[in-house]
């Protein structure tokens, strides 16, 4: 099996090994127009294209099919270079639970553009508990936004699956009567928490690459069915664990 310097055809010399930059939550917010759906992104590089597609690779366990896995280094986020983490960001977002789907670019020179922002908070709603909104933390949005981009890369084109954003404290508890995994003191109480899942690709690929950003906590949550489970991101402390 191809390692990832083979996979991706690069010198160890073209990639800068650090974390999400952070520059969302540390600068001022400027107001503008949400963006219409654009062009689909450019294809994956060459070498990417040599292997079977990694939405393909990488299908729901019990799905059937014995299709191949990527390389386990392959959804790799410290394999990226600055220039990644600085060009403007577009993110597609849906959510099953309301049937709301927006594509919106919400970071760009350095700035959030606080009308995209505010779409996305308003998205990312407490749908079960009175559709209740909070600001969400803009490190969050960091990681979402870079697992979606770099799956892209590989031919994985789908919009990012919001299942939970903020919870209200009485919205969290219900889920806890009703025997849902959700922690006494959830990070989606204070709109620092998500999960998430990416259609077609397995929960345990996606929740590998959300912890190689190193940004807080990873739950992996796999479920029998079509859509293989979850996973749960936040910017706690860094952790793992499995549900």
């Amino acid at each position: 099996m191809a390692s990832r310097r083979e996979f991706l055809g690069l010198t160890a010399a073209s990639f800068l090994s650090v974390p999400l930059i952070g520059c969302a939550s540390s600068v001022p917010m400027r107001h503008s127009s949400i963006a219409h759906p654009a062009a689909k992104p450019a294809p994956a590089p060459a070498a990417a294209s040599s292997m079977a597609h990694a939405s393909e690779q990488s299908a729901p366990s019990g799905s059937g099919g014995g299709m191949m896995e990527p390389p386990p280094d392959i959804f790799d986020a410290q394999a990226l270079d600055l220039e990644f983490w600085l060009r403007p960001r577009t993110i597609e977002v849906v959510r099953p639970a309301s049937k709301e789907r927006a594509k919106l670019l919400y970071w760009k020179d350095g700035e959030i553009i606080e009308s995209a922002y505010q779409d996305l908070c308003h998205l990312m709603r407490d749908v079960n508990g009175g559709n209740e909104t909070r600001n969400i933390d803009p490190k969050l949005f960091e990681t979402l936004w870079g697992t979606q981009a770099f799956v892209q890369r590989y031919g994985i084109d789908a919009p990012l699956e919001i299942l939970s954003g903020y919870r209200t404290p009485a919205s969290n508890q219900k889920l806890r009567e009703a025997g849902v995994p959700a922690a006494r003191q959830s990070l989606h109480m204070v709109g620092r928490a998500a999960d998430i899942r990416i259609a077609n690709l397995n929960a345990e690929v996606l929740g590998g690459l959300v912890k190689s950003f190193r940004q807080g906590g990873v739950g992996f949550y796999y479920r029998a069915g079509p859509r293989g489970g979850w996973i749960h991101a936040d910017t706690g402390l860094q952790r793992t664990w499995k549900g």
